[in-house]
């Protein structure tokens, strides 16, 4: 197969209609826009315009809010782990982090770290360092002989 031998499959590509080019054409005079009015002239978006009903987005209220300062971490599963070992990708000796994740292809990007939670059964005995775990992923890492060293939080004083 060649560049130039590509093409659509039949029916796929619609030829564009041509408005405007004489009555015969169907599509004549005023180019199926009726007449007058804002809506036949160019340059046009009413988007979200009711006709002077109050649209719907001022009707419905407005919940929540986006917090700017969340940390997005990469969510890692036990099963996905032992899975990653199992296949070789992981070694065993070495201390399981977000870069060695990264290397062995369990996560695709290294955001604020990884979080690990407890989905599957820990077997084999590893050393976790990373952002965060929770606790029945912390139990069944210990149950399995292996650690979790979270980094230390700064507790804010009161003021």
């Amino acid at each position: 197969m060649k560049l130039n031998q590509i093409s659509d499959n039949e029916g796929a590509l619609h030829s564009r209609k041509r408005v405007g080019r004489g009555i015969g054409s169907g599509k004549g005079k005023t180019s199926g826009r009726g007449v007058k009015g804002q809506k036949s002239r160019s340059g046009v978006a009413i988007n979200g315009f009711e006709g002077g009903q109050m649209p719907i987005y001022r009707r419905l209220p407005k919940r929540g809010f986006t917090n700017i300062f969340a940390k997005k971490f990469n969510i890692v599963s036990i099963a996905r782990i032992e899975q990653a070992i199992e296949a070789g990708k992981l070694d065993k000796k070495n201390p399981v982090t977000a870069e060695t994740l990264l290397e062995a292809g369990v996560i695709r990007r290294v955001r604020d770290g990884v979080r690990l939670l407890a989905d599957g059964d820990a077997k084999t005995k590893l050393t976790f360092e990373i952002a965060g775990a929770s606790k029945s992923a912390i139990e069944k890492i210990e149950k399995a002989g292996g650690k979790v060293i979270l980094p230390v939080r700064e507790e804010k004083p009161d003021a």
